[in-house]
């Protein structure tokens, strides 16, 4: 077996550019609108909530058994909490980025306490652990006292990768080479 290189078909191609612009396009918005970007992002969250909680329902409307009762009330509550996420998204974002500015505090204490305490490890490798740590932490409590700064960041993190991302699908198909395996 061989690899062989073979030209991308031009609608590929094509699409590939056309994709990438998108992409490059969307994190504009993003960069221009940080907060605007979070705030779609938990609306769309609780529209496929809506969904789910629906398809849930007939779901447990339409099987038979003895979870339909089950499957209706959790359908409910999954469609209760979408209208709520739906109704409230600026509150649930800033709800959904404190949760997750507890979670890095956790993960920046057990990173330190882990890095201080492990003498099984080389000694750079603690000091990396005990740094990334710290830097988690005082993230957290950024996050926590400013959490709009805190979705600011997250839209920013999000722009940067898309910019990414945007760049390497026009690359690939400004390219329009592919590695084919051939016989």
């Amino acid at each position: 077996m061989t690899l062989s290189e073979t030209k991308s078909p031009g609608w590929l191609r094509a699409a590939q550019i056309g994709l990438g612009i998108i992409a490059l396009i969307i994190s504009i918005y993003i960069l221009a609108y940080p907060v605007m970007t979070f705030v779609t992002i938990v609306l769309l969250l609780g529209v496929v909530l809506f969904v789910v909680g629906i398809e849930r329902i007939i779901q447990g409307i339409v099987a038979p058994g003895k979870s339909r009762w089950g499957t209706i009330g959790l359908g409910i509550l999954v469609l209760i909490i979408s209208i709520i996420v739906m109704a409230f998204p600026g509150a649930v974002g800033v709800f959904l980025i404190i949760l997750l500015a507890i979670g890095l505090l956790f993960d920046g204490i057990a990173r330190v306490y882990h890095g201080a305490t492990d003498k099984t490890t080389r000694r750079w490798s603690r000091i990396f652990s005990i740094v990334a740590g710290a830097i988690e932490i005082g993230l957290s409590i950024m996050i926590m006292a400013a959490p709009v700064l805190g979705a600011q960041l997250i839209s920013f993190l999000l722009a940067i990768a898309l910019i990414i991302v945007g760049i390497q699908i026009i690359a690939a198909g400004i390219g329009g080479r592919r590695l084919k395996i051939g016989a």
